[in-house]
């Protein structure tokens, strides 16, 4: 029996206009702003100095706050992606309707902004399923490994300047080692559910992630033989906030390095064309076929939320992080003062590196949306012959390069201007090209218009 559902609205109502806009900058202004206030002011130095710790405080108060101090943290930076999370999907599900010419969500909210939040609410309220055949313990815990991966790199993700809950010497190696939690994850759900769809889908993942690791772990030394530092704030450090300075254009092995890079970090996330793990079409949803409610939902948190990971990852790379264009760190530094409490300049630094770092960000987030509704989901033989055939040994390739790079870069510093001037100036033509190219598209199917008229 077909389901009659009422008539859409012609018109947003003016309030509903304003109380999402509101949502929409206010939301990402208050987790932002509490990443630029908290993030610098809960390190152990500063709560030294502001709460009168001295060599006579017992260690057990010390440890005590500093685990409030990092419980805090924690909780921030899960906020964050969760939010993040939401946001992205909505704003997925928003560019997939245009490239299919169709409206997409315009429900909930002006222009259905809120359609995310009525979808976690909708599954926190859901049944939780168990199929009564399946290991109702794995079952249970998969996906809290795979949201423990995804939370565990906002560790040593820098937002800015100074903005990062700390920085390890061995940053990026880090980050490297917490994400295989995320395919344990999958593995567990896939054998756990006790269906051939799901375990099918689990040894896809487990065989796509781990292949597709060797790649980017060779494309990540490049930066690393270039930076001589592991250290994600180290890493920005030696780049410069001129597109000119970043390693991406100071290097010619750095650029293919970051194609590279974000080709196997796609595929490490399940990111469309490498979504095999999960082709509904051959595996009904892989090793989800058998989730339901909020585990369900966790899942689809950590897939939308890798894909700030995996952005940042590569802006922190190769894009120069949050390095502003003709300030150094080392000026950032020196405002700061030496009270407990760092001066505004400082302040105003900070947050102008947090807009720098964020919006690249975005920009590779809109590319990673852009690249699923584009590109078609390829077989498991191209995949597994596009890492092994090309990328292994091209990035391999890339690494010796570098080292050689780096020996001539010795001898004749100048090179790596002109290698960056040169690039760039290559990559503005290519842009540009690729903008003509776009308008021209957009051109050619004028005559295809529909109703925008309830968006």
């Amino acid at each position: 029996m077909p389901v009659n559902y009422p008539p859409a609205p012609k018109h947003t109502p003016r309030w509903m206009i304003a109380v999402t806009l509101a949502a929409m900058v206010g939301i990402p202004a208050l987790i932002l702003g509490a990443v630029l206030v908290a993030t610098p002011l809960l390190q152990p130095g500063v709560l030294d100095a502001a709460l009168g710790f001295g060599p006579e405080t017992s260690p057990w108060t010390r440890d005590l706050v500093y685990v409030a101090a990092v419980l805090g943290l924690g909780f921030l930076m899960v906020n964050f992606g969760a939010i993040f999370s939401g946001a992205i999907s909505w704003y997925e599900r928003r560019v997939a309707g245009r490239i299919q010419s169709r409206i997409g969500p315009n429900r909930a909210g002006f222009l259905g902004f809120f359609v995310w939040i009525a979808d976690a609410v909708k599954m926190i309220l859901k049944e939780d399923l168990v199929p009564a055949e399946a290991d109702a313990l794995l079952f249970r815990a998969a996906p809290y490994f795979v949201l423990v991966g995804f939370a565990c790199t906002f560790v040593v993700l820098p937002f800015g300047h100074s903005l990062a809950v700390t920085d390890l010497d061995v940053g990026i190696f880090y980050v490297t080692s917490v994400t295989a939690l995320t395919v344990v994850g999958i593995l567990i759900s896939g054998w756990s559910s006790n269906s051939k769809w799901a375990l099918f889908g689990g040894m896809r993942s487990a065989a796509q992630v781990i292949s597709y690791e060797i790649p980017a772990g060779l494309a990540i030394f490049v930066p690393v033989a270039m930076a001589g530092t592991l250290s994600m704030q180290g890493l920005i450090r030696a780049q410069g906030g001129f597109p000119w300075e970043w390693f991406a254009f100071r290097n010619p092995a750095a650029l293919v390095a970051l194609f590279i890079l974000f080709t196997s970090q796609l595929a490490e996330a399940n990111r469309t064309p490498f979504d095999l793990p999960e082709a509904e079409s051959e595996l009904v949803a892989g090793y989800l076929s058998e989730y339901s409610g909020f585990r369900f939902a966790i899942f689809f948190l950590c897939e939308w939320g890798n894909i700030w990971v995996l952005s940042a990852i590569a802006v922190t790379l190769f894009l120069g992080g949050w390095q502003i264009p003709g300030v150094t760190a080392e000026q950032i530094d020196a405002v700061r003062g030496a009270a407990t409490v760092p001066a505004l300049a400082w302040w105003g630094w900070n947050a102008l590196s947090l807009v720098v770092f964020t919006a690249k960000t975005l920009v590779l987030c809109n590319v990673v949306v852009w690249l699923r509704w584009t590109l078609p989901r390829i077989r498991v033989d191209q995949m597994m012959g596009l890492c092994w055939k090309y990328l292994v040994p091209i990035a391999f390739g890339c690494l010796v390069f570098t080292l050689f790079w780096q020996v001539g870069v010795g001898a004749r510093p100048q090179l790596e201007a002109i290698t960056g001037g040169v690039l760039f100036a290559g990559a503005v033509v290519l842009a540009l090209l690729f903008g003509r190219r776009v308008r021209l598209n957009i051109q050619a199917v004028q005559g295809d218009k529909f109703d925008l008229s309830n968006w």
